[in-house]
């Protein structure tokens, strides 16, 4: 049974990612124990409310560290919602701009949507080879609730660097909806919240922990 760390740094929807984990056979603990998050089979990242706040919550727990640890020794990672957002290189809400992990570079920023929050189910366009999406229909749909998100993918290709799989969605326009990086994933979306869809692909990154 893979054992793996819910980081608990104050923000995130900790125990649905719990239940919705164990459902799928995992062995969880929810913890911002270094040696725990080092030393689990995979780690997930939660994440709810503003960019700058869940940053000083990581950073408070040394999460930030933790993740570059785990990712120097190819150990696997997940984010979700802002959890995924805090990854990438800044964010900016209400003309504040805060430092993210730097994961990856890119600029979370709100959405140009006629409604925003964008808050309901919504389908994806996942690449061609992803994992995570392995055995779930296009039309599969996941269950978002946010208002900011990455617009564009700033990252550019390597010939010595497999490039990441970066996985859409729109609402108003394209935004980034996943990423599969090597042992960093992550989703913009709810797994714990998208029913028996997000419970085959939180399965999916689970069989990762294990490889």
């Amino acid at each position: 049974m893979p054992r793996v760390v819910v980081l608990d740094y104050g923000f995130g929807n900790i125990r649905s990612a719990e239940r919705a984990l164990r459902r799928v056979g995992a062995d969880v603990e929810v913890t911002a124990d270094h040696r725990a998050a080092l030393a689990a089979d995979g780690l997930v990242v939660p994440g709810v409310g503003a960019f700058a706040a869940c940053m000083d919550g990581l950073r408070a727990v040394r999460g930030d560290r933790i993740i570059g640890e785990r990712l120097a020794g190819g150990r696997p990672v997940i984010g979700i919602c802002v959890g995924m957002q805090i990854l990438f290189e800044r964010g900016i809400e209400h003309g504040v701009e805060a430092k993210g992990c730097g994961e990856w570079p890119g600029t979370v920023e709100r959405l140009a949507a006629p409604v925003v929050p964008h808050m309901g189910w919504n389908t994806v366009r996942a690449p061609e080879g992803s994992r995570l999406f392995a055995g779930l229909d296009a039309d599969t749909r996941f269950y978002f609730v946010h208002s900011y998100g990455v617009r564009d993918w700033e990252l550019t290709p390597s010939e010595t660097i497999r490039p990441p799989l970066v996985t859409w969605a729109t609402h108003g326009e394209d935004f980034v909806a996943a990423v599969e990086n090597g042992a960093l994933w992550a989703t913009q979306f709810h797994p714990e919240k998208s029913g028996d869809a997000g419970a085959q692909l939180l399965e999916n990154w689970l069989a990762t922990t294990v490889d």
